[in-house]
């Protein structure tokens, strides 16, 4: 039974072997491909059901929920431990998170874990650098070697059950928001017909369209964000800073900051870098929802402004 007592650091119980597994048949790549596959060729069928307001505004907001919920907990909460959360909180955040279809939690924050004790270097799994731009972008994950989950890097998350189970059964909450979609889209239809809105549209714009504009443009950090920008920071990395990437993915673009001081839940160094997962958490800790925001080093901080006004 959770509580919400304050996220801290346990001793993770063995994990099941297909979750602890390192390795995994190429059948894994394929039980992936197909659905990511699937989601993209079904924006296609936007022609046949059309667009409503309604139908747009929850594609947009589908966007905004879900590319919080990778932004400031699958990576600056669960990859960085740059903030504090009570259990509850983690499993909900947790869930939004995963209902972008990005696998589950120990997943994703051990390989970025490992991203970052790698990155550019032999050793990172997306690195426009050492595997050239296409696979840092997606092919990466349906590499048979990057199936896995490697709970040594993610022991702190893998000693909470309801985690463990997100990420085993990783494919059940992208099917449940599939389905409120759906049915959503139905239920308007049929109570509020002048909306011109039914269940498969709100499908395709709502779960497809969202899904895959979240999908690209956060695997465009992994690589354009090692690209293309400006590079304030002499990090070990090809890290880049990007003001556009920045406001598609809610302030994730700033990631020559983030390599600079990656365990901050701040990417936006500047007042004019705008950062609004960092907004966005800064209000929930007033509310108490979220506490003990990790802050950039000062002396960081005024190196970046002094290096941005050099520039």
């Amino acid at each position: 039974m959770m509580t919400t007592d304050t996220l801290s650091v346990q001793r993770a119980p063995r994990i099941e072997a297909p979750v602890a597994a390192k390795t995994e048949s190429i059948g894994g790549s394929w039980k992936l491909g197909v659905p990511f596959l699937l989601v993209h060729l079904s924006c296609i069928a936007v022609i046949w059901v059309g667009w409503s307001p309604v139908a747009v505004a929850v594609c947009v907001g589908m966007y905004l929920v879900r590319m919080f919920g990778i932004t400031a907990f699958y990576h600056r909460c669960f990859s960085h431990r740059a903030f504090k959360v009570s259990r509850s909180v983690q499993f909900v955040g947790a869930c939004v998170a995963a209902s972008a279809a990005q696998r589950g939690p120990l997943w994703w924050s051990a390989h970025h874990r490992r991203h970052h004790r790698a990155t550019d270097r032999p050793g990172d799994p997306h690195s426009p650098v050492q595997d050239g731009l296409a696979y840092s972008h997606v092919f990466w994950m349906f590499a048979p070697a990057n199936q896995a989950t490697d709970a040594e890097l993610v022991a702190d998350l893998a000693a909470y059950r309801e985690m463990r189970l997100l990420d085993r059964y990783h494919h059940v909450v992208p099917a449940v928001t599939l389905l409120a979609m759906l049915g959503t889209g139905y239920l308007l239809g049929w109570l509020w017909p002048g909306l011109h809105t039914s269940g498969p549209q709100m499908l395709v714009w709502g779960f497809c369209i969202s899904t895959v504009l979240v999908y690209q443009l956060t695997f465009a950090v992994n690589s354009l964000g090692h690209r293309i920008g400006q590079r304030r920071f002499e990090t070990n990395d090809a890290s880049h800073n990007n003001w556009w990437l920045a406001l598609a993915t809610l302030g994730e673009g700033w990631h020559n900051n983030h390599h600079r001081f990656p365990a901050g839940a701040r990417a936006g160094f500047n007042v004019w870098e705008l950062d609004p997962t960092w907004l966005i958490l800064r209000g929930l800790q007033r509310i108490g929802v979220v506490h003990d925001l990790r802050p950039v080093p000062p002396t960081i901080l005024a190196d970046s402004r002094r290096r941005a006004k050099a520039a």
